[in-house]
């Protein structure tokens, strides 16, 4: 028996309610392009909405002109899906709070996650969304998951409740020392402001 190796979300598909109204959103509120429209290929009564949502792959929405958008939030019964997250720069995420309250978009504030910054709010169809803004950067040539995945060996090492930023840079170092070669034998921590000087 043999998996079926996943290499990245392809695109999710969410089944909206009119053209405008999504249009309005995806791209109008949350910026991200919109690429491309077909019919549903499974159901001609619905439009295929393609938006592009920053790094080139695809969310995409089903929709039809006779339905109307009903705020109530989505189902989070077991296999529905709770949120979906979409990665902002720090940048973009200290202007969420004001870029939503100048829409009247009820939002759940900044939330502290440790490792990232988080904010919610509900789409027009009650789909809860978050914007996510990571607290580092990972080296060059290693991702996120990895600095997560090396973070959480620390943090259940030392016996701590959740990841947070010391937990990060101890993983950032650890991540560079494995992977980058260095001439010294020695790559101990140092404290050169306190060496003994010789006259």
């Amino acid at each position: 028996m043999r998996k079926l190796q996943s290499q990245g979300v392809h695109h999710i598909t969410i089944v909206g309610a009119d053209r405008r109204t999504s249009i309005d959103f995806w791209e109008g509120v949350l910026g991200m392009p919109f690429v491309f429209e077909q019919p549903n290929l499974d159901r001609s009564s619905e439009s295929h909405l393609y938006f592009d949502p920053g790094d080139g792959r695809l969310i995409t929405i089903f929709t039809n002109e006779d339905r109307v958008p009903d705020p109530e939030r989505t189902a989070t019964d077991p296999g529905c899906v709770h949120h979906i997250a979409f990665a902002v720069s720090q940048a973009t995420f200290n202007q969420a709070v004001e870029r939503l309250d100048e829409r009247a978009i009820s939002h759940s504030g900044v939330k502290d996650r440790g490792f990232m910054d988080s904010i919610y709010f509900e789409d027009p169809l009650g789909l809860l969304i978050e914007l996510a803004s990571y607290r580092f950067e990972p080296p060059a040539g290693h991702t996120h998951a990895e600095v997560l995945l090396e973070a959480h060996q620390l943090r259940v090492s030392r016996g701590d409740y959740n990841i947070d930023q010391v937990h990060l840079a101890d993983a950032i170092e650890a991540l560079v020392e494995r992977s980058q070669v260095s001439l010294s034998e020695d790559r101990s921590p140092k404290h050169p402001y306190q060496q003994e000087r010789v006259p």
